[in-house]
């Protein structure tokens, strides 16, 4: 009898120590058949150690044609480039479907940092890379759902046990439960991996403000930061800095050290939060939400001031600047913005700073939204509960959409996540397409720690207004 229990030990050990290559087979293979007997016992989660290659970047990766036949491709009507060498990009989607169906994780890294969507996109693959688009956009609606999500008033609290009535996510095929309070989220969630670049900040900007209220940001003091201006510092070599805030989170970055280099501002990480080549996209913005003289504006988020510096230009009858950094700040006093005419500074953090001005009964013309170190569900409720607070029924919204910008993928995927967001708040979004320039042959991001535009060849301008 014991013998019987150790050989059936040993062959389930043996049976999982294969699984992974299987199931890569068939994904290779496109082999619905295997794959479906496969994932009665396992799911799509797996990776092979070498390559890294999840059973998506598999499945993909069948499609590309060998070298050696490179000159032999052909080309469909849909634009999918295949030979006969490759398998077909109609067999991958249905592959990737039913991968999805098992848990596969639509973003998923292999070694060459690469997403299974990337993958899909450089292969010329767009179906398989709408199929990606819109499982990426599925996922982030969900962690929105699971973050706004607030326990009924009789559900049990969190110490205590279930009364066993309760219908518990583990229930539910296919949905893997909810982390508990207070502990944190799990790598891997519905389909979604924590990748570089899907860190949804609203981003290259930044925010914070000026509010001589209890509780503001202290103008200067013992926690004041020196202005660094190292324009004309002493070129040399330098070892790898140990980062002081690697996640870029918004308490640590308000207290962090800023460096005005020249073109740029960088973060004490060597993080961009604002740089001169941004300069037309923010023209375009202003002149977009501030098309006439006598408007009331308001940008949040000055960063190195060029949208602000956009917004006067066009003679706005009263400008207001949100602005939370203690060092950005003393650097528009010296600056002079402090004295500039119809220009309004609020010192602190728009969170604090905005309720006020909605008790005041300010209203607003235009708005802008370029923030640094937040994440999407600080935009989102930026435009869920103060656009609509302040702005005129006629008036215009705008932000500066850095969201994933690190990846082509990740990038599509919030542009139609944040544009169903804005259409659930009553606002209407048109885009403008911009060229992104070369950046990296331009030398931008020199001495920058992560090129955040270096994947992405367009940038989509967001201009909102109500609905009707």
């Amino acid at each position: 009898m014991a013998t019987s229990s150790i050989d059936a030990t040993l062959a389930a050990a043996i049976d999982a120590d294969t699984s992974t290559e299987e199931i890569l087979l068939a994904a290779t293979n496109h082999d619905l058949d295997a794959l479906r007997k496969l994932f009665e016992k396992y799911d799509a989660k797996v990776q092979d150690a070498d390559s890294g290659y999840s059973p998506l970047h598999a499945a993909i990766a069948a499609c590309e044609p060998d070298d050696d036949f490179a000159n032999d491709m052909e080309v469909n009507g849909a634009g999918d480039a295949i030979n006969g060498h490759a398998l077909s990009e109609e067999s991958a989607l249905e592959t990737v479907k039913l991968l999805f169906e098992n848990g596969a994780i639509w973003n998923e890294l292999d070694k060459n940092d690469e997403t299974p969507g990337c993958m899909a996109l450089r292969l010329g693959l767009h179906q398989i890379y709408d199929a990606f688009v819109d499982a990426g956009v599925r996922a982030e609606l969900l962690f929105t759902m699971l973050d706004d999500y607030e326990p009924l008033p009789d559900e049990p609290p969190p110490d205590e046990p279930p009364t066993g009535d309760e219908t518990l996510d583990e229930d539910i095929v296919g949905f893997e439960p909810a982390p508990k309070r207070n502990e944190p989220l799990p790598r891997n969630l519905n389909g979604t991996q924590d990748i570089d670049g899907f860190e949804p900040n609203p981003n290259p900007s930044y925010k914070v403000e000026e509010d001589e209220s209890p509780g503001a940001q202290p103008r200067q003091g013992t926690n004041a930061m020196e202005v660094v201006d190292d324009a004309a510092a002493t070129p040399g070599h330098q070892t790898e800095p140990v980062l002081t805030n690697p996640n870029v989170n918004s308490e640590d970055y308000l207290k962090s050290t800023l460096t005005y280099s020249g073109d740029r501002l960088l973060d004490s990480d060597k993080n961009a939060v604002m740089m001169d080549w941004e300069t037309e996209i923010m023209k375009m913005s202003a002149d977009k939400l501030c098309p006439k003289q006598g408007l009331r504006t308001m940008n949040v988020g000055f960063g190195m001031g060029i949208v602000d510096s956009m917004f006067l230009a066009n003679s706005p009858s009263m400008h207001h600047i949100v602005e939370a950094h203690p060092q950005v700040i003393e650097r528009m006093r010296s600056q002079g913005w402090f004295e500039k005419p119809n220009v309004r500074i609020h010192r602190g953090k728009w969170q604090d700073v905005l309720p006020k001005l909605v008790e005041e009964g300010v209203s607003l013309d235009a708005m802008y939204y370029d923030t640094y170190a937040e994440d999407y569900k600080d935009l989102k409720e930026f435009f869920d509960e103060y656009v609509i607070a302040l702005l005129e029924s006629d008036g215009m919204f705008g932000f500066y959409n850095g969201l994933g910008a690190d990846r082509q993928v990740c990038y599509d995927v919030y542009t139609k996540v944040v544009e169903i967001h804005l259409d659930e708040a009553g606002l209407d979004v048109e885009w403008t397409d911009i060229a992104v320039p070369d950046l990296a042959a331009r030398g931008e991001w020199e001495g920058v720690r992560r090129p955040y535009w270096a994947n992405i060849k367009t940038y989509r301008l967001p201009t909102c207004k109500f609905v009707g």
